[in-house]
């Protein structure tokens, strides 16, 4: 009885020590999968509030989202635009990926795209909608490229993806804020805060270089160095190690909740609001080696 009691407690040890040795690598990252979920937006046209593409798209987000969740949630919000006299409705979509962890992050990007492209060069084609590759439709596609693994195997926290609406609507002249669905989101959470959270902002331009983001290495230094070190590990030497921006973007709302929140963001993307930001700009490769840091930190 002895001896097979040793026999148990030895193999029960072997395996144990053969599970921590070999553990499993985490998954791949399909870029040219998420390359599609990004063209599959442009294939909306542009996408701002109070189009008929914005409702088009939402849909199609959210039909996506519960396909690999069961937790899909519509946050509705609504803001006013004086130049066209009328409350906008917009939407932030919210889905949840293993709610019984209680350690969880929040990885974020805004879905909608700007109504019109102020930074043409030419000035009839100033009021023209900007289709919106990068400037929206490259993080939205890495987390739906995200989500479908997430689905399928479980990383060390909880994660809840949130897609911002009216990120992009801002204008003096039409009396409207930027980043107006994080702002909701963060005056709405309740009293659940995520550990931190990481937000995707132009993160598909084909010329990739990304810097720290200046409000993120001040108030969040610890999950910019998270995220620089692990590009680092993974040769991605298109994850530059200074400070180029200070940009204002949805992780400001986060960060003024008490959410250390960080924004990756190629700013350096000349077609930035204007009428030629178009999937052909952008590239799965980009959008791949982004992929590849989050994997990395959510399963390794």
């Amino acid at each position: 009885m002895e001896e097979d009691l040793r026999k148990s407690i030895f193999w029960v040890f072997f395996l144990f020590f053969l599970t921590s040795c070999f553990k499993s690598p985490p998954p791949e990252f399909d870029g040219e999968s998420a390359f599609e979920y990004l063209e599959k937006q442009c294939d909306f046209g542009p996408r701002y509030p109070g189009s008929e593409a914005h409702q088009r798209l939402k849909k199609y987000l959210i039909d996506i989202l519960k396909t690999h969740t069961d937790m899909v949630k519509e946050q509705r919000f609504s803001f006013y635009d004086s130049l066209l006299k009328k409350e906008l409705n917009s939407t932030n979509i919210i889905a949840s990926f293993y709610p019984e962890k209680k350690e969880r992050i929040l990885l974020c990007a805004h879905w909608d795209t700007r109504p019109f492209a102020d930074e043409e060069t030419q000035p009839e084609l100033r009021e023209k909608p900007v289709l919106g590759a990068n400037d929206g439709a490259s993080g939205v596609a890495v987390l739906l490229e995200l989500a479908s693994i997430l689905s399928q195997r479980q990383p060390k926290w909880g994660v809840d993806i949130v897609l911002f609406d009216a990120e992009d609507y801002g204008s003096e002249e039409r009396g409207v804020e930027f980043c107006v669905g994080s702002d909701y989101f963060a005056k709405n959470m309740g009293k659940h805060k995520p550990k931190f959270g990481i937000l995707l902002d132009m993160i598909g331009d084909k010329n990739l270089e990304i810097y720290r983001e200046g409000h993120s290495e001040k108030y969040a230094k610890e999950i910019v160095d998270l995220v620089w070190d692990t590009a680092e590990k993974l040769n991605l030497n298109c994850f530059r190690n200074s400070v180029k921006y200070h940009m204002i973007d949805d992780h400001i709302s986060l960060l003024k909740a008490g959410i250390k929140c960080i924004d990756i963001i190629d700013f350096d993307y000349p077609y930035w609001h204007t009428t030629h930001d178009t999937p052909d700009k952008c590239s799965g490769e980009s959008l791949e080696k982004v992929g590849r840091v989050l994997i990395k930190i959510l399963y390794d």
